[in-house]
């Protein structure tokens, strides 16, 4: 069975070789904000719980490299959030990870120098992924602490050791 792919087609703009696509946020960035119903996000997402089992990943559009990311980062949010006791207490923690210097394409160590191009533009690369893992970190947060005992929800937590595609964003023993 293959991995699943994004279903979304158009874009407008686009960094490196990856989509700058429209989000339903109001985190300030390059990305513009939309009121759609799903978003890249949404759909990262709603395919997580199946695509990180795989090893592999064919590219098929600029689309999908914005799904790999926000893929790994969803990973790297759930290994904070198995830590936390609160939810308050994941938000602080997301959002320092979210904020905290990160890697680009391009750069010695980001994990999918392969995949990706190293943009032409790094700080509009930056800002992007930068308005990404914000976005992605409340949405989250939301469904891991969508509990009424304010504990997170083991469903979720259980898929914090997964590596999709054998990669993390994370640096090695963190």
């Amino acid at each position: 069975m293959p991995a699943y792919h994004s279903e979304i087609e158009e874009f407008q703009r686009q960094v490196g070789n990856m989509a700058i696509l429209p989000l339903r946020t109001k985190v300030r960035g390059p990305a513009p904000s939309v009121n759609a119903d799903n978003d890249i996000i949404d759909e990262s997402l709603y395919y997580f719980k199946a695509n990180v089992f795989f090893r592999t990943y064919e590219v098929k559009s600029e689309v999908d490299r914005v799904l790999i990311y926000i893929t790994l980062y969803i990973t790297e949010c759930l290994k904070k959030l198995a830590r936390c006791t609160s939810k308050e207490q994941g938000q602080q923690e997301l959002y320092a990870m979210a904020i905290a210097k990160f890697d680009i394409p391009g750069d010695a160590g980001f994990p999918l120098n392969s995949v990706y191009s190293k943009p032409d533009n790094a700080d509009l690369m930056r800002e992007y992924l930068l308005q990404l893992r914000q976005e992605t970190g409340y949405r989250v947060l939301e469904k891991v602490f969508d509990t009424t005992d304010d504990k997170p929800n083991k469903w979720w937590i259980c898929f914090a050791r997964k590596r999709f595609m054998e990669k993390s964003l994370s640096g090695p023993g963190q």
